[in-house]
């Protein structure tokens, strides 16, 4: 079913977005501790969004498997690419590093979308976690046009 495949991609990239969070408050020097808060609230707003979907995938029968191959898109190796880069950077390169995350998890969410394969209760919660994540990529998009 292409549904369960779309959703268990957005679940991979949210799990990948989680982890890439993770990854970026481990490397996030004390100058930039303002950002702690809004990489803390990604990440658990992505744990929040792989639980749902997974909800979501198993009340159509299907199990979540991490090794499922249809889920080894290259559209979540951004994320994947982005935790990489984290390391050491200044605040204007982490911020841009998560933006091209937030621009990756947008895209998944926006190619769902647009399939028109996914509906009923499945659609709602994809346009909610779609305008949540608008919502971040913009929050991120503001403090990166600002940093120096």
């Amino acid at each position: 079913m292409k549904a369960i495949r779309h959703l268990k991609n957005l679940i991979e990239i949210n799990n990948d977005r989680t982890l890439g969070f993770k990854k970026a408050l481990e490397d996030l020097e004390p100058i930039n501790a303002d950002l702690q808060v809004i990489f803390t609230t990604a990440a658990a707003e992505s744990e929040r969004f792989s639980q749902e979907l997974t909800t979501l995938v198993e009340q159509h029968g299907a199990e979540v498997d991490d090794n499922d191959e249809s889920v080894a898109g290259a559209i979540h190796r951004a994320w994947i690419d982005v935790k990489a880069l984290f390391g050491g950077k200044d605040r204007k390169s982490i911020l841009e590093e998560a933006e091209r995350g937030e621009d990756a998890i947008k895209a998944a969410y926006k190619k769902v979308m647009d399939s028109g394969e996914v509906t009923g209760q499945a659609l709602e919660t994809v346009l909610d976690q779609a305008a949540q994540i608008r919502t971040s990529h913009d929050k991120i998009k503001a403090l990166r046009d600002s940093a120096n």
